[in-house]
């Protein structure tokens, strides 16, 4: 229902458009269906070449205005010329608002009769991905300090506004973008203002959105708030401006940092330059996963060209080393890792990519009587249908899956000669006599049979169930000479895998699926994360 009512302060939706017609007569009904009683809805067309003027006429209790395309800014003041609410609400033409927002802004302010504005939460709708996510934030004061510190409305939808602030007040017409952050600051530094956390209404992301183009909208946004750089009266507030213009570079940054991952063609001159003016580090790694030609191509190409001066100058263009004292740590810079249980809270470990590799490559000798030690899930996994049967030996004789129970550095009731396979995984650093370990593996194996072997090289050590017999790590040497002295006669082949990279990552509890299959595959035998063995038993003389 729209129109005057003489209970309620008349609410002025004023929708802009610039051809979204597509979507207007959602906006339209949006607000046509709110409870609230009285409702006056204004339609200011900034110059659409498409049928945003016939939707909008043809939907009944509409004012249409048109102007020459002047932008958003001068969309809105023109509406608020237009409009007569004591209330006002701005409404793109491709958002929508929620069932009853009207009464529920509109409520708030005739409760608290000081405030210049109330805002809410909304709806996040990613179009492409057909996805909706609530974005609400908690804001219980100190709103201008808070607005330093980024934009927690997030929507301008839902915001109401009291009709005298735009006596003071307007639309800055010579931003094209974050308009609506620059007013909150304004509104907030000298005003009472409330947030809530209801939802008033849905904001649609879409490839069209002037928020798509990071780079203009993190320039824009820190422009906004080096405006307030004056306005500061206590350390508080300018704490919380220095950590606003962290937030939104962090933010964009990441943002940008995500979509070149998925689209290289982004990666253009102002994306560059965005990236290495507020964050380096990014770039930096953004840089380390593309391969070199093709990305120096590309920076040669599309950097500016001061972006290339500093290129060049940090090495950027030859094989990247910094200088000393210049080394940008970003995420790396921390005491404490990112994991403390191996990554597998963040995908699963980064050793399990060569273990599992190995495995693979050796599955053809998991086949007919098979012993692990502890469980038997890469006998299944890398052995299937080869595999006669499946022993387990554990320490616990609680393990109702264990065919065998005890010690393998010392294990008389393994009989000999008996397994075509052995799959020992990271076990033998939990072995205070590995040396026994290796003598009994030998001893049951059958002759012609086959030890699969991993230790741990650069390796976080366990702080759970294993960190009392968490006792050795190992060398690719260190266990060639240990095959020599424990299997004699045997066939054995010792490789070992991983780099800086890879360890550096495993370290600081990476998961797998966050390290570039390219960077785990480089081996540079001076960094070993794992080290694999294939031992053959001698077959009987």
């Amino acid at each position: 229902m729209t129109g005057q009512h003489p209970s309620q302060p008349l609410v002025s939706a004023i929708i802009t458009c610039y051809n979204h017609g597509q979507y207007l007569r959602e906006a339209v009904e949006s607000v046509r269906s709110q409870e609230y009683p009285a409702v006056e809805i204004v339609v200011v067309d900034d110059g659409s070449t498409d049928d945003t003027k016939a939707v909008a006429e043809s939907c009944p209790g509409v004012r249409y205005v048109y102007q020459g395309n002047q932008g958003l800014s001068a969309a809105r003041n023109t509406g608020i010329r237009h409009s007569h609410g004591e209330f006002l609400l701005f409404l793109d033409a491709d958002d929508w608002l929620l069932p009853n927002a009207l009464r529920t802004n509109a409520t708030h302010l005739q409760q608290q009769p000081e405030l210049a504005f109330v805002s809410g939460g909304h709806d996040k709708v990613f179009v492409d991905e057909g996805i909706t996510r609530e974005d609400i934030a908690e804001v219980k004061g100190n709103h201008y300090q808070h607005l330093l510190q980024g934009n927690y409305i997030g929507m301008h939808a839902t915001v109401m506004y009291r009709r005298w602030v735009f006596e003071e007040i307007q639309y800055d017409t010579t931003l094209k973008r974050c308009e609506d952050y620059d007013l909150y600051l304004k509104i907030a530094r000298t005003h009472p203002v409330y947030h809530h956390a209801g939802r008033i209404a849905a904001y649609r992301l879409h490839t069209t959105n002037m928020s798509a183009n990071i780079p203009a909208m993190l320039g824009t946004v820190l422009q906004v708030l080096a405006r307030q750089h004056g306005n500061l009266k206590s350390e508080a507030e300018k704490k919380a401006f220095r950590r606003g213009q962290r937030v939104w570079s962090d933010y964009y940054c990441k943002e940008l940092y995500t979509k070149l991952l998925n689209n290289k063609s982004l990666l253009t001159k102002a994306g560059i330059y965005t990236l290495l003016r507020h964050k380096p580090s990014l770039f930096l790694n953004y840089m380390l996963m593309q391969p070199t030609a093709m990305i120096k191509s590309k920076i040669k190409k599309n950097t500016p060209a001061l972006g290339l001066r500093l290129l060049q100058k940090i090495g950027m263009l030859k094989k990247y080393t910094p200088a000393p004292g210049q080394v940008r740590a970003g995420d790396l810079n921390r005491n404490q890792p990112f994991s403390k249980s191996f990554g597998y809270d963040r995908g699963g470990p980064v050793d399990r990519y060569y273990i599992e590799n190995f495995l693979q490559q050796e599955s053809a000798s998991i086949c007919g009587r098979v012993l692990e030690i502890g469980d038997n899930e890469y006998t299944l996994q890398f052995g299937g249908q080869n595999v006669a049967q499946s022993d387990i030996l554990h320490v616990d004789a609680s393990n109702p899956k264990a065919t065998f129970v005890g010690d393998i550095s010392d294990a008389p009731q393994l009989p000999d000669n008996t397994f075509d396979c052995i799959v020992l995984t990271q076990t033998l650093h939990l072995i205070y006599d590995f040396k026994g370990a290796l003598r009994t593996c030998h001893r049951v194996l059958k002759p012609g049979g086959t030890l699969l072997l991993t230790v741990p090289g650069i390796t976080p050590i366990d702080q759970g169930e294993w960190k009392e017999t968490w006792y050795w790590a190992f060398t690719d040497k260190a266990m060639r000479r240990l095959m020599t002295e424990t299997f004699s006669g045997a066939a054995t082949e010792v490789n070992c895998f991983g780099n800086v990279f890879a360890a550096t990552a495993f370290l600081y509890g990476m998961g797998l699926p966050e390290v570039p299959k390219a960077k785990l595959d480089f081996n540079d035998p001076h960094y070993q994360v794992i080290v694999t063995v294939k031992a053959v038993k001698a077959p009987l003389a």
